[in-house]
């Protein structure tokens, strides 16, 4: 199954993506990590309210194969989370990117945007390169 990576989002080694529209971010985890998961049972996310740091954990998935950590890639204010994914966590898997999002996060400083990830730079970390790409390299 071919992955997609939008182009619209910026994406981080940790395998999350962020999403900036005026100074709220949109937080959540890309279709690698949702394939590499598995089947997803248990997601915990932070309150409305709380506050969340650049590169620390903001909490968790949880899936039948393990528990992995949900790293932030800006510090802010937790404006929303999504409900529906508390509710439901599996529907993660069916579209990790629209109705797949975690958290809007109010951000204090945009440039904590800037060490993202193209969405072409991340498929090459995590696919290892395209075959579009290779094949004059032969």
């Amino acid at each position: 199954m071919e992955l997609e990576y939008p182009d619209n989002l910026k994406y981080y080694d940790s395998h999350e993506y962020a999403s900036l529209q005026n100074n709220i971010a949109t937080l959540g985890i890309t279709a690698f990590a949702v394939d590499e998961l598995g089947d997803i049972v248990f997601l915990e996310l932070p309150e409305v309210g709380d506050s969340v740091e650049k590169s620390e954990s903001f909490g968790t998935v949880e899936s039948v194969k393990a528990v992995e950590d949900l790293v932030s890639p800006v510090s802010g204010k937790v404006v929303e989370r999504n409900e529906m994914l508390i509710e439901s966590p599996e529907d993660l898997t069916n579209d990790p990117y629209e109705e797949g999002w975690l958290l809007k996060v109010e951000i204090t400083d945009p440039s904590d945007l800037d060490d993202a990830l193209s969405s072409e730079e991340y498929r090459d970390r995590v696919e290892g390169g395209s075959e579009e790409d290779s094949d004059d390299d032969d």
